[in-house]
């Protein structure tokens, strides 16, 4: 088991030097590790994936390649890093840790040996914006900040370049916090809900995975948690460390919170103002809550007027209520990062007026009920696309008053037909927006790609001369 010994790339070298190491799945995270376990005197590395690609770049840098159905065949690597998309209790590593072999990741690599403290942020939705702003809130105060995880890029090949008074914040999915052993120093969870229900056998063990990222926490640590949701709120009873809440609709003893339309923080029940909400420029709820997270997380090392300066500028991240365009009077919003129902929701909801929609992708065994008095509300008309289309129909076709309404429902076989179909609906000053309530695998690598052929779509549309 590693724990957190915060001794940097010396630590790291020492734990890999004449080891033979093995790296289950060649995705984003671990491709750029070969060189540099190899920089860190390890005696081999071993790339394994099931997919049958040659890679011949990766064997000229020294990797041996084990692809196809028997990637997993002789798996006897001293220390093994499983790609976050395979199982930790997948028979292979199970009996690998039976013979005594390190099985870890490199997340919980880069959480044991990080020599700065790391701010580490999960949940169903929001985990990218809120790990956004806890950056820009650290470097306004003057932290140097390294940003990854899940968002970005690996942060373990930029350990050296780490040093303990810097900061690091990191995005963490489930599939990365099930089975850690270490948790970082400061834990958000932003709100929890369905999710991923394709992968984790139930909604129990998806839960139990999101309590790691406090889980192994030291009695002096942190973690946030949203005291709106009913879940998050609950797992408090859970945390060994000290606790703050977030709410943008209750007082809280300990954290951040909204009244009148002022953020204020409470510190064991004496509160004192922060600044008016009015300064925060991107919109929403969701939004609100995502700052009184950062806020509640970062309120020991950040200023008053350092939080102001962030507020005032941060537009938002991309592919989240990004405006792309306008074209024709028309203007298109790409929230392609919107991949649950409770995403899709809090981005809908923030428009003043009712939007033609975009939605529908990859199937997470998600329920979909809970989008059709959204759409009922704020649609103007939906076009579905993708595995999830159907179960998104029969939602709204289940629920009377969206059929009352009589609001235009359409399907269509492709991603760009269906945008075709959406922008049809439109008439000047109409809002188009890309808010899937799903994810993108069914017909994307991932919601950036997804999200760059929206930004493509608008692009080619003809400005119409009057």
């Amino acid at each position: 088991m590693l724990n957190r010994s915060k001794s940097g790339l010396a630590g790291l070298s020492l734990f890999f030097l004449g080891k033979r190491v093995a790296l289950i799945g060649l995705a984003r995270s671990h491709t750029p590790l070969i060189p540099f376990f190899d920089a860190l005197g390890a005696l081999s590395v071993t790339a394994r994936d099931r997919k049958e690609d040659p890679r011949p770049e990766l064997a000229a840098q020294g990797a041996k390649l084990m692809l196809g159905e028997r990637y997993l065949d002789d798996l006897d690597e001293d220390i093994i890093l499983r790609t976050p998309a395979m199982r930790p209790d997948h028979p292979a590593l199970e009996a690998a840790r039976a013979r005594g072999k390190c099985v870890t990741s490199e997340i919980e690599l880069f959480l044991a040996f990080c020599p700065c403290k790391v701010y580490g942020i999960t949940g169903s939705d929001g985990k990218t914006t809120t790990s956004t702003l806890v950056s820009k809130l650290l470097e306004a105060s003057g932290k140097r900040v390294h940003l990854g995880g899940n968002i970005g890029e690996p942060l373990l090949p930029r350990i050296g370049q780490i040093a303990p008074e810097d900061a690091a914040v990191a995005e963490l999915s489930s599939f990365q916090l099930m089975g850690c052993g270490v948790s970082p120093e400061v834990s958000i969870i932003t709100n929890l809900s369905e999710n991923h229900l394709d992968w984790h056998r139930d909604m129990d063990e998806y839960l139990d995975a999101k309590t790691h990222v406090f889980l192994h926490q030291a009695k002096e640590d942190l973690t946030v948690l949203n005291f709106d949701n009913a879940i998050t709120r609950a797992l408090s009873a859970k945390v060994p460390g000290r606790l703050r809440f977030f709410s943008r609709r209750e007082d809280v003893k300990n954290g951040t919170f909204c009244l009148d339309g002022t953020l204020q923080r409470s510190d064991n029940g004496a509160v004192s103002p922060l600044f008016s909400r009015s300064e925060i420029l991107v919109p929403g709820e969701h939004n609100l809550e995502n700052y009184l997270a950062a806020i509640a997380a970062t309120c020991d090392e950040v200023g008053i007027p350092d939080m102001l300066d962030v507020a005032r500028a941060f537009g938002g991240v991309a592919h989240r209520m990004e405006l792309v365009g306008v074209k024709n009077g028309v203007r298109f919003y790409n929230s392609s990062i919107d991949s649950t129902p409770a995403r899709s929701i809090a981005t809908l909801s923030s428009f003043a007026k009712p939007s033609v929609v975009l939605m529908g992708g990859y199937d997470k065994h998600l329920n979909y009920e809970p989008v059709a008095p959204l759409l009922t509300e704020h649609a103007k008309a939906v076009v579905l696309c993708g595995q999830t289309a159907q179960k998104i129909c029969d939602a709204l076709q289940n629920y009377p008053p969206f059929l009352e309404k009589k609001i235009p429902l359409a399907r269509a076989d492709s991603f760009d037909e269906a945008f075709r179909q959406a922008y049809a609906f439109c008439e000047p000053g109409d809002n188009l927006v890309l808010s899937p309530a799903s994810a993108s695998f069914d017909l994307f690598r991932d919601y950036e790609q997804r999200g760059e052929r929206f930004r493509a779509l608008v692009r080619g549309i003809k400005e119409e001369r009057s």
